[in-house]
């Protein structure tokens, strides 16, 4: 399994921000595109996303930029990757049985049943605060 670049970008991006945000202060797109080495373009549309689902809110204005929504010990690895990759499964059929007509008696679906669990309980497990620690 393999991480692509939304992903990666998508955790820089908000571990750049539960960094740089001391005192309430918002975080300006060019700045984190900068420090992290993110084409500005690609880092707004992973910025919305994650603003849409709640992890992100935005201030208006020449000093305003992009706070947490939720403390950092409450915002998971997993809740940012599924937000910009999808579901965290090696395989289609492991969250849609219903796309294989052998999901019922696949010989591999329990093991990749169990690698989605591992890697989600994984990232579940980390945290913005501890990443930041």
């Amino acid at each position: 399994m393999r991480l692509s670049t939304r992903g990666q970008y998508g955790a820089r991006a908000m571990l750049d921000i539960a960094m740089n945000s001391e005192g309430g202060k918002p975080v300006q797109l060019r700045d984190i595109a900068q420090r992290q080495d993110i084409p500005e373009k690609y880092l707004e549309r992973l910025i919305g996303a994650l603003r849409a689902a709640g992890l992100l809110r935005s201030m208006r204005g020449a000093q305003g930029g992009y706070l947490l929504n939720r403390p950092a010990s409450e915002i998971r690895l997993s809740d940012i990757i599924e937000i910009v990759e999808g579901p965290i499964s090696p395989v289609e059929c492991v969250d849609s049985p219903d796309i294989c007509k052998r999901s019922n008696h696949c010989v591999a679906r329990e093991i990749w049943d169990g690698l989605k669990q591992a890697v989600y309980d994984t990232l579940n497990a980390i945290t913005l605060e501890k990443m930041t620690l």
